[in-house]
């Protein structure tokens, strides 16, 4: 119970919502193809769960590849650039360059690149785009937010640029790469579901794709969802990520 009361308030929230949404529009005569109740959308869930749970592990799998990818380049580069100041001065306008870019922008010159046959691979490399800057400032920041004196510890004792950033940097940057993964892994969702709507093609099926779908047939119902599905693959993705983090604080903290 103790670990289910922070849960309580969100979820009662909720229940009012959705009461005085599904009232509101018994009582109004909404029509459904403008604003159907919860239990049309409960409805369309039921009758959409295959096509809906196929389309959500499509984009899942193309966002967590794209994590992966986000966290590599932006991880490693990051741990480059530390070691180098000029690198760093070199390569930080760049990266927030990256991320100020919007995806859209970018979107046509990326499906150019990859081939229109291959739009899984362009919606991973935008989503991964997408997540690449949380990644990298959050590792960059940790690495040079390390303890003045614990650094003139490791002066006095000679240690190689290696030793520092195996035993004092990289330990000391752990918070602030793991906060900067769990921001990654919402933009990763967010990158892949607009990077398959700006891709013009259907080959990726992901749940973008049924949101198009569903908004062009004026079938509410059936987009609104796929829009839960999708808040609830977020969500989840988000939790693990919080966990992660924790795990890997707990496991630092307990090496300490």
């Amino acid at each position: 119970m103790r670990h289910l009361t922070p849960a309580l308030p969100p979820l009662a929230l909720t229940a009012v919502l959705l009461l005085v949404w599904e009232v509101a529009c018994r009582r109004l005569a909404i029509p459904v193809y403008f604003l159907p109740p919860p239990t049309a959308v409960v409805q369309a869930l039921i009758d959409n769960g295959p096509v809906l749970a196929g389309s959500a592990l499509q984009t899942f799998w193309m966002a967590f590849k794209a994590l992966v990818v986000a966290v590599g380049l932006g991880g490693g580069l990051a741990v480059l650039v530390s070691l180098n100041r000029f690198a760093e001065r070199a390569i930080a306008p760049l990266a927030v360059t990256l991320q100020v870019t919007p995806v859209v922008a970018i979107a046509p010159l990326v499906l150019i690149w990859v081939g229109l046959d291959h739009a899984d691979r362009a919606v991973t490399a935008l989503a991964a785009a997408v997540a690449f800057f949380p990644v990298f400032s959050g590792v960059l920041t940790g690495l040079k937010a390390t303890d003045p004196d614990l650094e003139r510890l490791f002066d006095l004792h000679n240690a190689t640029a290696v030793q520092r950033l195996w035993r004092l940097r990289l330990p000391s940057c752990l918070p602030f790469a793991l906060e900067g993964i769990r921001v990654a892994s919402g933009l990763a969702i967010i990158g892949a579901v607009v990077a398959e709507f700006v891709s013009g093609s259907g080959a990726t099926q992901g749940l973008a794709w049924r949101l198009l779908e569903a908004g062009n047939r004026l079938r509410t119902a059936d987009l609104l969802a796929a829009l839960v599905c999708l808040a609830v693959m977020g969500l989840a993705l988000n939790a693990a990520a919080t966990a992660a983090r924790q795990y890997g604080l707990r496991h630092r903290d307990g090496h300490l």
